[in-house]
This record gives C-alpha cells, sequence and structure tokens, in this order.
C-alpha cells in the first residue's frame, strides 16, 4: 500500500528482456535501505526488489504490467518517480494507493499558470470499464487520482480528460518537469470509487 508522496527518482541503467518479461536495474539514492522482497512503486506500478548491488537494484516487470503501463516505454537512462510502501504508523499524506495501475492516458497540454502548473490528460480508448462503469465516472471533481504514482487533486473532468495542477516542488522533485504533450502516463483511480463501483454493479 503506498500514499502517492514520492519519495525520490530512479534511473533506468539496464533492460533485460526474459521471454515475456522485463527485468529493470535502477540507480537510487535509497538503494542501500531496500531488501530483497521489498515492494517499491516506480511510476506508480508495484513491483517486487529482487536483486540489489550498492545503488543498484532490480525489479521484474511481466507481460500484463508492461502491456497496462509506461513501464515498457522505458530506456535506458530515463527516470521514474518511486515510493516505497508505507508503514502502519506513517501519516497519510496523499491517498490510499494500491500500486495497481487501472490503464493509461495521454498528456493533452502542460499550462505554465506562473507558480503552478496544469495539466490535462485524456484516458486511453482501451482503459476498461470497472465494475460496469466506464472509468471516467469513477473520477470526480476535487477528487483523488493517481498520476505515475503521484497523488493529485482532479481540477476538472470532461468526459475522458482530466485537469491536475502541480506546485512547484511536485514539479521538480517528480517526472512532471520531464512531461511534454504526448507522453503517456500511468493512471490509478481512487481505489474508494472502485470498490463503489463495484458494489452498485448491475
Amino acid at each position: 500500500m503506498f500514499s502517492g508522496i514520492i519519495e525520490t527518482l530512479a534511473t533506468v541503467t539496464d533492460i533485460e528482456k526474459e521471454g515475456s518479461n522485463v527485468t529493470f536495474t535502477f540507480s537510487c539514492n535509497i538503494t542501500h535501505e531496500l531488501k530483497i522482497d521489498q515492494s517499491v512503486a516506480h511510476n506508480g506500478v508495484c513491483l517486487t526488489v529482487v536483486a540489489t548491488d550498492e545503488d543498484r537494484y532490480k525489479v521484474t516487470a511481466i507481460n500484463e504490467t508492461l502491456r497496462l503501463t509506461n513501464l515498457g516505454k522505458l530506456t535506458v537512462g530515463d527516470s521514474v518517480n518511486v515510493e516505497r510502501c508505507i508503514r502502519m504508523s506513517d501519516r497519510l499524506d496523499g491517498h490510499i494507493v494500491q500500486g495497481h495501475v487501472d490503464g493509461k492516458a495521454s498528456v493533452l497540454s502542460v499550462l505554465d499558470k506562473q507558480g503552478s502548473w496544469e495539466y490535462e490528460f485524456e484516458l486511453f480508448e482501451d482503459f476498461t470499464d470497472i465494475g460496469g462503469h466506464a472509468p471516467e465516472k469513477l473520477i470526480i471533481h476535487k477528487g483523488s487520482i493517481t498520476v505515475n504514482g503521484t497523488s493529485l487533486t482532479v481540477t476538472h473532468i470532461n468526459d475522458r480528460k482530466f485537469g491536475v495542477a502541480i506546485i512547484p516542488y511536485t514539479y521538480e522533485h517528480t517526472i512532471f518537469h520531464t512531461l511534454k504533450v504526448g507522453d503517456v502516463a500511468n493512471i490509478e483511480l481512487d481505489v474508494l470509487g472502485k470498490y463503489v463501483a463495484r458494489l452498485t454493479e448491475k
């Protein structure tokens, strides 16, 4: 379980294909604190640490994960948002994030608001229904959404398009400062909304 508050960035140093799986090697300033079998979110995708070596560690993504997320587009030198799982004693500064990406969205626009940035995204056409509900029905104004692992508040929603506001700290300390129009982001919808959708499924 995660909170959507990004701890740091990790950089891809190696990519190994193993059948339909891909093992990523990352360089990160918290590697010395990681343990094998630990859950770490990468751009919002929960992956298990399978090896560590000095400042580098490895995680493996299966084909289903690569299909549903933007991890399959990573190349050596790319950076990702990283968050370790929360402890039960931690404050929940973001919202409840599972690290289970629901689908992808493309960046439609990036607007500099002279002190913040507003990003607009559009859900991919293959973003599947949840509990019999179209995914956009689970996004609400001022509600929570996770974009590349970052807990954010929805500023507006219009059909399959939605916006989020980014403060300077988040802009600088996540990969948001690298996102441009046309880029692909991982989206996890609010888990509470998904449960409600499931309970009201017809």
